[in-house]
């Protein structure tokens, strides 16, 4: 332990490192000043530092590294056992409601009742809702949670380290240590943050981490700390960051970040904070509040009206009790999670893995969708887009020289060189006049070369052809370039490079560049110094003859996708950590209207409120920091949006837990695919459009269902209590009307399957519980109209046909009081079945019911069954054992008329309702 007191750890204490990581072990801006030292520090001086060497640690250092910066893994999002996970699944306010009430069912009809009154059935009857709604929800969520698992399964990766005591090894990269000196070639993928002492020709990946499209430059010259205060990690050239990958070239790095001390593994942490509430969770809650508001009023207000009129104060209790039973939707929960499974399982046809349920319904209320550019707008590649002479022509020749310098380059083969071949064999297969790959990489041959290097920051290549014609031509920056040459080929000549020329072709190179591409300059010169002498003093005396501009395209789907998403009410905001300029060339190109534009700069100077204002009218956010992508966000949802955040990469995972709902792909960071609550396994937005669409269906039916049940409930409370003023007896037993509700309850089991309207799904949707309420009070008392003729039908004419006289005349014969009680009560229950069945068909749809739109066939079955059941119940044994008798035929014959006079007064009720509130559900 001697060596890691007296040489590694008080190097680490003097630094300050293992200080701060003490207090902050994760923290982005001790991790990026970290990185600016060791940027800073000559290459003697970080082995030193580090306590290593060119050969590497030996073994004993190796475990001590390890012990005193921890191992090279990052956090990953804890799943919960299985029982705490069949446990969450019944944490739902509804469901709460619902225990509560069986509760108090158990209490009063069991625990304090008679022995021989004893009724555990109402609490049986809700215990099943509850048992049925959260096994459903545990099961499909545990499924999702399996299938996101198996597409992170991938194979281990090694990677190639200088060990002392063995030499140069393979190992994982869990092994990988601080202090190790690890070899990079092209494909690696970089292991831990390091930094380089070694380099050639090396281009890095990193669109993951900052969202550069590019490939980006990296050297091993040490680097000044940056003075500013917008510095990023990306712009240390000589860091090279955990989970980029190597594109070309070569390096040597000493490791010095590993783990959760890495900018990476920074952002994985986020993953183990408690997510904020979505917009799906305040809707429920905002509608759970409702409806204890209307329990807490309605329930006692029962009570003490019957009990005050009958006299049967336990009687009183127990029917106040259904009544609260009655004001709940005791199924929903049971419908919301079918509607949600449904809607996964639609939505898995279409490619998408739901790893959240809830997450369907943020899905469908989203009505702002922030993305990142590469990949999902674009295609992740670069391309050769023009190939232009300096006249901003397209010139086949410019396109052939630049064919022959990346051909006959001999260093790793770059993606700007693959993008300028492909482009040249594809003009060559075309049959493009002027340009002929085959015939230019047979006829000429290598003579030599000047490698490129960062400093000249151009590549050139000596080449020959078969008749002895000798010809250099050199590719790179468009103004290392010009600064070896005199001469350029302009408007069909060549003449001498002055300072109005050379102000032209940068004003060219520069509006190119304004649309976001890359651009290089392609210049030649005849008979250059011969083979075995050449070196970067003999590019001089050139002559510039065009340019080549590369570009990541736009995705073929991306602009129908965004289009399709502004015709649904989304608007897409663009959050990227590329440059401004490519990412507005790439709105243009797909037809996404750029209203404003901010860059991470100036987002860093804004407050949270400012930047809430000025986010509602920013469409572009550009070199974003992962930290600023959460800030955005969180501004858009702070002015009232429901917040869908696409990204693939370690640098959104952030910003999708921070969203209301976290979109990635299967081919995303493992960080970025465990943050997200949906996973495509197509990275394209039309997918993303269709889950939407399918998102907004599922919402749609768990509110026609809220809304009918509860406004239709509370039309029948409504009803109960103008009849508890008026009649002698209850309009309906406890369990007679929690029967009633629990038959209408599996009628509407099939609403997950109805259809909706397509107008209904052009705008986004969410739990409002003020519309709820509003369409309770307009549309619930319209049924206790017809629920008032029912009791005077009932009380006036066709129960005292069936009793033998009016109540007044039988008071005193408990035989004929109890007929009329129990006919009273089945023509209640059989008539309201009908008119709550019918109100689906009615309330459904704004448009005209069973002739411009039609329910599902499942919702048409069960709702026939629950009335047939209805008619047929009071004929039975069960109906006599609830306490109904039979109905005569003549109120059979006049209900339909009752139902049909019902529907009138509904359909004009919700015209009404309509011109007032601009839709129906």
């Amino acid at each position: 332990m001697r060596l890691l007191t007296n040489g590694f750890l008080s190097r680490l204490t003097r630094t300050g490192l293992i200080a701060h990581r003490a207090e902050t072990p994760t923290g982005k801006s001790s991790q990026l000043e970290w990185l600016c030292r060791v940027s800073s520090l000559e290459t003697e001086e970080l082995l030193n530092e580090f306590n290593t060497s060119h050969d590497g640690l030996s073994a004993e250092k190796v475990e001590l590294s390890r012990a005193a910066w921890g191992s090279n893994e990052v956090a990953h999002a804890h799943r919960d056992p299985v029982p705490v996970r069949f446990a969450k699944a019944f944490v739902d306010p509804f469901t709460g409601i619902l225990a509560l009430l069986a509760v108090v069912s158990l209490v009063t009809d069991v625990i304090l009742a008679a022995p021989a009154e004893r009724d555990p059935s109402t609490f049986i009857i809700i215990f099943a809702m509850i048992a049925v709604s959260g096994t459903l929800r545990f099961v499909q969520e545990g499924k999702s949670d399996d299938a996101a698992a198996a597409l992170a399964k991938t194979i281990q990766t090694t990677c190639n380290v200088e060990r002392a005591d063995v030499g140069r090894v393979e190992i994982p990269l869990a092994d990988v240590v601080v202090g190790d000196i690890v070899h990079l070639a092209s494909g690696d993928i970089v292991p831990a943050d390091a930094r380089l002492i070694q380099a050639r020709d090396l281009f890095l990946g990193m669109s993951s981490l900052t969202g550069e499209s590019l490939p980006v430059e990296r050297v091993a010259t040490p680097r000044p700390a940056p003075a500013d205060d917008t510095r990023t990690a990306g712009d240390l050239d000589n860091i090279v960051l955990m989970g980029s990958t190597v594109v070309s070239g070569s390096g040597v790095v000493v490791v010095v970040a590993t783990g959760a001390n890495t900018m990476f593994g920074g952002m994985a942490t986020s993953l183990g904070a408690k997510r904020g509430k979505t917009a799906y969770d305040e809707g429920i809650a905002s509608v759970s509040r409702l409806l204890l508001r209307l329990m807490v009023v309605m329930a006692p207000l029962v009570l003490v009206i019957n009990g005050l009129t009958k006299g049967d104060w336990l009687s009183a209790l127990l029917f106040s009790l259904s009544v609260a039973v009655g004001l709940t939707p005791e199924m929903l929960p049971m419908i919301v999670m079918t509607c949600l499974a449904k809607g996964a399982v639609d939505l898995s046809r279409d490619r998408v893995i739901v790893k959240r349920l809830d997450a369907i319904q943020n899905l469908g209320a989203m009505d702002v969708l922030c993305t990142d550019k590469t990949g999902t707008l674009t295609e992740d590649h670069v391309v050769l887009e023009r190939h232009l002479d300096l006249m901003g022509r397209e010139d086949p020749r410019v396109l052939g020289h630049a064919f022959l310098n990346s051909f006959f380059e001999t260093g790793v083969r770059n993606l700007i060189d693959s993008a300028i071949i492909s482009r040249a064999t594809e003009e060559t297969a075309r049959g493009v006049p002027g340009i002929d790959a085959d015939e230019l990489s047979t006829s000429w041959h290598l003579v030599d070369e000047v490698p490129f290097d960062f400093e000249r920051r151009r590549v050139s290549v000596v080449v020959e052809n078969n008749d002895g014609r000798r010809l250099m031509v050199t590719k790179g920056a468009i103004e290392e370039v010009l600064g070896v040459c005199t001469e350029v080929e302009y408007d069909g000549s060549v003449v001498p490079l002055g300072g109005d020329v050379r102000e032209r072709v940068l004003s060219t190179a520069y509006d190119l560049a304004d649309k976001g591409m890359r651009v290089l300059g392609v210049a030649r010169k005849e008979d250059p110094a011969a083979a075995g002498v050449l070196s970067g003093e003999d590019e001089h005396g050139m002559t510039l003859i065009g340019y080549l501009a590369f570009l990541d395209p736009p995705k073929r789907s991306a602009a129908q996708a965004v289009a399709a998403l502004r015709e649904h009410g989304v608007a897409t905001k663009v959050l990227t950590g590329d440059s401004l300029r490519v990412a507005c060339t790439v709105c243009e190109t797909i037809g996404l209207d750029v209203e404003g534009t901010l860059d991470g700069a100036a987002v860093a100077k804004l407050s949270d409120e400012e930047l809430s204002e000025h986010a509602e009218h920013t469409t572009v956010f550009a070199k974003l920091s992962p930290d600023q992508k959460v800030r955005v966000v969180r501004a858009l949802r702070s002015c009232g949006h429901v917040v869908g955040f696409m990204g693939d990469g370690v640098n959104d995972a952030a910003a999708m837990g921070a969203s209301d709902c976290g979109v990635s792909v299967d081919s995303g960071a493992d960080v970025a695919k465990e943050a997200a609550d949906i996973i495509l396994l197509e990275k394209d937005l039309g997918v993303l459009e269709r889950g939407i669409v399918a998102g907004r269906r599922t919402f749609f039916n768990m509110n026609k269902y809220v809304k009918m049940t509860a406004s239709s409930n509370f039309g029948n409370i409504f009803s109960v209590l103008v009849a508890s003023v008026f009649l002698p007896f209850l309009p309906m037993t406890a369990v007679q009307l929690l029967l009633l509700n629990f038959i209408y309850d599996c009628a509407c089991a099939a609403i997950p399957w109805d259809s909706v309207d397509a107008r209904e799904l052009q705008v986004p949707q969410t739990w409002r519980s003020g519309s709820i309420a509003s369409f309770m009070r307009w549309i619930g008392p319209t049924s206790s109209v017809f629920d008032v003729v029912t009791f005077a039908l009932l009380f006036f004419w066709v129960c005292p046909s069936v009793a033998g006289g009016s109540w007044q005349a039988i008071v005193g014969n408990p035989t004929a009081t109890a007929l009329f009680a129990a006919t009273f009560q089945a023509g209640w229950f059989v008539e309201s079945m009908c008119t709550q069945v019918l109100f689906v068909h009615l309330v459904r749809t704004e448009r005209i019911p069973f002739v411009q739109s039609m329910a599902d066939w499942r919702v048409l079955l069960l709702d026939a069954g629950a009335i047939v059941l209805s008619l047929a119940i009071p004929f039975t044994g069960v109906g006599a054992a609830l306490g109904m008798a039979p109905l005569p035929v003549a109120f059979l014959a006049v209900l339909p008329l009752v139902v049909l006079g019902y529907a009138v007064l509904v359909l004009l009720a919700r015209r009404a309702y309509v011109r007032r509130f601009g839709r129906l559900l």
